[in-house]
This record gives C-alpha cells, structure tokens and sequence, in this order.
C-alpha cells in the first residue's frame, strides 16, 4: 500500500491526474437517478479523487463522506465542494484502515471507482472487512474497477476475485461492462453492485 500511496501523491504533485475529468460511472447514475433509483441516505466515496462521484451524490440529497490517501485530491474536492456550497464530508484515510480512522459506519451506499482493482492480495482482504464494517444492514455497495489488463498499469482484479472476496456478508446482485470505462474498446471496466445483508 506505501508505494501506491507515493505512486498518486506523485502523480497528483506533477498535476498527472488523467482518471480525473471523464464522465461518472454509467452504473451510479442509472443506480442514483431515474424511477428506480436508490433514495438519498448517506454514502460513502471510497478513492474519492476530487470528489466528482461525492458532488454528484450529494447534489441529489445524499450525505457523503469522501476518503482518499492523498492529500492534494481531497483539497481539491474540499474546494468543488465549497465553490457549489455542499456540505461534504472529505477525509484523508486509507481504504483499508476506516475504523482506526474514525470514518463511520451505517452507511447506505458506498462508492469505489477505481480502488479496489489496484490492491494487493493481503490490502484487498483488509478492504473487505472494512467495507463491510462501514456499511449499513441492506446497504448497497457499488465497484467500478479495471479487469487484469486494463488501462494505467493498474493489476485489475477478475470478476471471479471480486465474487470470492465478498461472499457471505454480501450478495451480488448485478454486474457488467462498464462503459465509462472503455476507452481502448477491450471493454476492460465493469461493474458490480453488492447487497449487504440486513
């Protein structure tokens, strides 16, 4: 985890930040907007970046909490987040540590767009007791990730690892190709939306 976390702070220093500006994943919206949509509760960002998945959220009436480990993203959301006056909630804190870092817990839906998919083995089984610690009965949790051979150099993680990974407190309840995602038309992204159990 040390080495990605100077990986990104780097990355952000130099301004090299080429996940950030390109459209919210198709899959939160279609899940926060339109009749069937998911009602507004509270949410958690996990790998918040600048805060672009947050903002979204809490412009439809959600009360988000954003994480991410670098310092730069989340100064940047703080300040999108003032410019638009919303209360957001955005935290320095490592997605595999949330309840030594005090982030909370009983959140209804929690967020990652692209965190998961660029763990280690040992950080991934950690995520997943967190995740879960956070999370409220009947929460939802969705992942945006890269499949292995996606674009950034990223691991990615295979559909059937994330299957594995979240087996028992967590059902799978729909998944596929993410297409905000696809920017070499390999089609490497997809999505997954979890139920946790109430």
């Amino acid at each position: 985890m040390a080495s990605r976390q100077l990986l990104f702070r780097t990355l952000y220093r130099l301004g090299f930040t080429p996940w950030d500006g390109h459209a919210l994943p198709t899959s939160l919206t279609n899940l926060i907007e339109g009749d069937r949509a998911l009602s507004p509760g509270t949410a958690l960002d996990i790998g918040c970046g600048t805060g672009d998945n947050a903002i979204h959220l809490a412009e439809r009436g959600w009360q988000v909490t954003g994480i991410d480990f670098v310092q730069k993203a989340i100064d940047k959301a703080r300040a999108k987040a003032a410019a638009r006056r919303l209360d957001i909630r955005f935290e320095v804190a490592d997605a595999t540590r949330l309840c030594e870092e005090g982030i909370g817990s009983n959140f209804d839906l929690i967020v990652d767009n692209a965190c998961l998919h660029g763990m280690n083995d040992e950080d991934r089984h950690d995520y997943v007791r967190e995740v879960t610690a956070a999370a409220a009965p009947g929460a939802r949790l969705l992942l945006v990730e890269f499949v292995p051979g996606g674009s950034f150099g990223v691991p990615g993680i295979e559909p059937s690892e994330v299957a594995q990974l979240f087996e028992g407190p967590w059902t799978l309840l729909a998944s596929g190709s993410e297409p905000t995602m696809d920017r070499t038309g390999e089609d490497p992204g997809r999505y997954y939306l979890l139920g946790r159990a109430s």
